[in-house]
């Protein structure tokens, strides 16, 4: 079932390189699939991974990785308060679109 996760991954890449629409959104639901697949049979509920999703919100904002400390960056307003990223946009401007 992972070797299935993982292909699903790499086709939903390929189709987002291709520029390719619809088949990322036949490839994402197999890729989403798969991946509760492999939950259920890890004994993994669903509320678990959003609370693991939730705690991350909480603890960078939505970031890929953790922020670096700049030199120049302002103080936040709590001291306390978890340092949060920026969401940023992907690029499309390198993906092709389909014709």
């Amino acid at each position: 079932m992972a070797k299935k996760l993982a292909e699903e991954a790499v086709e939903v890449a390929i189709d987002t390189m291709h520029g390719d629409c619809d088949a990322m959104v036949r490839e994402s639901a197999d890729l989403l699939y798969n991946l509760v697949v492999l939950w259920v049979a890890s004994g993994i509920h669903p509320k678990d991974v959003w609370m693991e999703m939730e705690r991350r919100e909480q603890l960078l904002g939505i970031a890929e990785k953790l922020p670096k400390e700049r030199p120049d960056a302002p103080l936040r307003e709590r001291p306390d308060a978890p340092p949060r990223r920026k969401v940023i946009a992907l690029d499309r401007s390198r993906v092709r679109k389909r014709r």
